[in-house]
């Protein structure tokens, strides 16, 4: 199953519900689709919209999916992160009417960059990108505390 998250933000997302329709009725994908689908319409008989879920819900979603295709929000990058899932980020471009600003495109560009995730942008085709996740093994994801508490060991076994 694959799972796009498109968050709560009050401004649709459409641009990336057509590029997921597109590659239903090319074949490139053949899978079950869910859609967290927040604010934005979109009539489709290939994907199950479901506006909002519940925290737990979301959970659920987010085990069960073989790949998450999400917008650019850091809570909806982190929390499959941190459960190692394959992951496709777009992010809301302000320009589309999508967001207020651009503030998902340095978002998603530095869990990219990281190794964490995969990036969409118009550079590429979509379907691209869908070859690429197949072989892709995100980096594993390493808390700020786990990271803090390695070091302060470190640091005292140099010292003692």
């Amino acid at each position: 199953m694959i799972f796009i998250v498109l968050g709560t933000h009050e401004l649709p997302f459409k641009r990336l519900l057509e590029q997921i329709e597109l590659q239903i009725k090319s074949g490139q994908i053949e899978e079950e689709v869910i859609v967290q689908s927040g604010h934005t319409s979109f009539k489709t008989k290939n994907m199950k919209m479901i506006p909002f879920m519940s925290y737990k819900e979301m959970e659920e979603m987010y085990d069960k999916a073989n790949l998450i295709i999400t917008h650019g929000g850091t809570g909806s990058i982190t929390t499959g992160i941190k459960i190692g899932k394959k992951m496709i980020a777009v992010p809301r471009l302000k320009k589309y009417g999508e967001h207020n600003d651009d503030h998902q495109l340095e978002i998603v560009g530095q869990f990219f960059e990281s190794g964490h995730i995969l990036q969409w942008n118009e550079a590429q085709e979509f379907n691209e990108v869908l070859q690429q996740v197949r072989t892709f093994e995100p980096k594993p994801f390493e808390s700020g505390r786990v990271k803090i508490l390695s070091i302060l060991e470190e640091f005292i076994d140099d010292h003692a």
